[in-house]
This record gives C-alpha cells, sequence and structure tokens, in this order.
C-alpha cells in the first residue's frame, strides 16, 4: 500500500510539472494554456504512474547495486 501511495503522489507532482513545462514550451502562456495543460497531464499521469509503480523496484535495486559498486553509503 505504502508503494501505491508513494508512486501516486510522485507521479501526480511529476506529471503536473512536466506536463505544465511542456506546455509552456510549446504554446507560451496563450489563451487556452490551461485547458491545454490539463489536457496534457490527464494523458501523462496514467502513464507516469503506471511507469513509476512498475520501474520502482528495479530502479532501487540498480540504485543499490551503482551504491555498492563505488563503495558509497
Amino acid at each position: 500500500m505504502r508503494k501505491l501511495i508513494f508512486t501516486t503522489l510522485f507521479s501526480f507532482c511529476l506529471s503536473t510539472l512536466v506536463s505544465g513545462w511542456v506546455t509552456y514550451i510549446n504554446l507560451g502562456v496563450a489563451p487556452g494554456f490551461l485547458q491545454h495543460w490539463f489536457r496534457a497531464f490527464i494523458h501523462a499521469w496514467p502513464i507516469a504512474l503506471i511507469t513509476a509503480y512498475l520501474l520502482s523496484g528495479p530502479i532501487h535495486s540498480l540504485t543499490h547495486f551503482i551504491l555498492e559498486r563505488n563503495h558509497v553509503k
């Protein structure tokens, strides 16, 4: 349950920031900006949530491997 809550909150924050930034890069602050941002967010968040949930374990293991190999604690 902790993993699901964490990945949901993290992916929400990341999707909000990245979709807003990319929308801004593509359109600037133009009329309809918020509607375009919201549409981008709605498409991005489910993918970010699934990706974060599925890859958190392997990324955690890879991080552990890198740190152990370099003797970092």
